[in-house]
């Protein structure tokens, strides 16, 4: 599904169905600490029911699916789902992903404990989400956020990888990340109150090729690059990588979530 939007990329249109099946195989990189910092909070355990939205591959469901919440996974990308679909079922777990826009879900009142959004919360119209969220969740229901981005103003390999997108893309907006808290917009605090918030670094493991898979497969490249920047694209970075990384190597990030109470 092609996506404009013009508060992303000056509005160049993305697709992530173009690059669902590089999404799958290199971008379930969170680490242990990310799904720790969850649970620890008590969030999206045994015996509640979670509704994880723009699920993507299903990479969040995934992973905490070891601590018996009952998932279900939304995505506008039809080509998303079907990944999700084909991981969840060859770890034999039991997830009900769904291809639907954020805007059009469509769960009685009252459906869930926790509600999350992992790094897609700003794609959302949010005048319209969050009395949809709110509604959806129960009394005391969380709304978590969960954010992570390399730091390319700290780290070599990211940053120069960040340059070579902008050289094929120049109105990638993904660029530039520092630390900071996860943005809210005003229109939340009509529905929820902030229970919490951290922010945090990470390093996260990759070998030349994961970098390259993992860059490949994000929003400014594989989702909108046409065939032949793609492929300009490709070349140029594989040779960056030869000239200034090891064969294996971690990347500086930083992770962030924000829990919101219903009010």
């Amino acid at each position: 599904m092609e996506i404009s939007d013009s508060r992303i990329d000056a509005g160049k249109v993305f697709d992530w169905g173009r690059t669902s099946q590089e999404y799958a195989k290199y971008r379930d990189i969170y680490p242990e600490l990310f799904y720790q910092k969850i649970v620890d909070r008590g969030l999206c355990t045994e015996g509640q029911k979670v509704l994880d939205l723009g699920t993507g591959t299903g990479v969040l469901p995934r992973n905490l699916y070891r601590y018996g919440a009952d998932w279900i996974g939304t995505d506008i990308s039809p080509e998303q789902i079907e990944q999700a679909i084909l991981l969840s079922e060859a770890g034999g777990m039991k997830i009900d992903f769904r291809a639907v826009p954020t805007e059009e879900i469509d769960f009685p009142g009252g459906s869930f404990d926790v509600i999350t959004a992992c790094q897609c919360f700003w794609y959302f119209d949010h005048e319209r989400v969050m009395p949809k969220l709110a509604e959806l969740l129960k009394p005391e229901g969380k709304l978590l956020i969960l954010y992570m981005a390399w730091l390319p103003y700290e780290d070599e390999i990211a940053g120069k990888s960040e340059e070579l997108v902008l050289k094929y893309n120049p109105s990638w907006t993904g660029a530039g990340e520092t630390r900071h808290p996860i943005w809210i917009p005003d229109i939340a605090y009509e529905y929820f109150e902030m229970e919490d918030h951290e922010e945090y670094d990470v390093m996260v493991p990759f070998t030349k090729e994961f970098w390259h898979g993992r860059m490949r497969a994000c929003r400014g490249v594989g989702a909108s690059l046409n065939a032949e920047e793609l492929a300009g694209w490709d070349a140029e970075h594989r040779a960056l990588l030869d000239a200034i990384a090891p064969e294996e190597f971690e990347i500086l990030h930083y992770a962030a979530l924000a829990v919101l109470r219903k009010a």
